[in-house]
C-alpha cells in the first residue's frame, strides 16, 4: 500500500527554539498536588514541604518519624535524652485533630446494585421462586445465566439488601396462597 505524500519527508527543526528555558518555566509553576483538604487549606507556598509538613506537625519522613528500635544489649539502657532534644513546635495543631476526628467516623457503605439487577433478581424470584433451572430457561435471562450465575446473584441481592428482601419474600407468600 503507498504512502501518504508528504510524510516520509524530514520534519525541520527549529533552531530559534530555547527548549530549556520551557522545560524550566513548566516545572516552576506545578504546585505539588495534595490529596487531603485540611492540608490544603493550611499549606503554605511560600515554605518547603519539609517545613510545611512540620508546622502541621506531620512528618516528612515516616521512617525518621517512628524509627524502628535496634536491639539494645541486656544490662544497657536507652537514653531518652536524644529523642526529646528532636521534638518540633507544632503551629497548625488543627490540621492533625480534624484528620484524626475524619478517620474516627465510621465508613459509609457506598456499594450498591444496579437497578436492573434488582429488578431482574425480583422477576425470577416472583415467577419461579427457588427452581434455578428454571429461571435459566426463562426468556428474560438474556444474558443467558446459568442456574449458578442467577443463584450468586440472588444471594448478592440477599446481602447487600436484606430487609428489603424480607419484605419481597413476605409479600409474595399471600399470592401463592390465593392461587391455591
Amino acid at each position: 500500500m503507498p504512502k501518504a505524500k508528504g510524510k516520509g519527508r524530514r520534519q525541520k527543526y527549529s533552531y530559534n527554539l530555547n527548549r530549556k528555558r520551557l522545560y524550566r518555566s513548566a516545572r516552576r509553576r506545578a504546585a505539588p498536588r495534595i490529596a487531603c483538604s485540611h492540608i490544603r487549606h493550611a499549606w503554605d507556598p511560600t515554605k518547603s514541604v519539609a517545613q510545611n509538613l512540620a508546622d502541621m506537625g506531620l512528618a516528612e519522613d515516616p521512617n525518621k518519624a517512628v524509627p524502628i528500635p535496634k536491639k539494645q544489649l541486656l544490662g544497657m539502657e536507652a537514653e531518652s535524652d536524644g529523642l526529646e532534644q528532636g521534638k518540633k513546635i507544632v503551629r497548625k495543631p488543627y490540621v492533625v485533630n480534624e484528620m484524626e476526628y475524619e478517620a474516627s467516623l465510621p465508613e459509609k457503605k457506598s456499594n450498591t446494585l444496579s437497578r436492573d439487577l434488582i429488578d431482574y433478581v425480583r422477576y425470577m424470584i416472583q415467577n419461579h421462586g427457588e427452581n434455578y433451572k428454571e429461571m435459566a430457561r426463562d426468556e428474560k435471562n438474556y444474558y443467558q445465566d446459568t442456574p449458578k450465575q442467577i443463584k450468586r446473584k440472588i444471594n448478592v441481592y440477599k446481602n447487600f439488601y436484606p430487609e428489603e428482601y424480607k419484605d419481597f419474600i413476605a409479600s409474595l407468600k399471600p399470592e401463592k396462597m390465593d392461587v391455591q
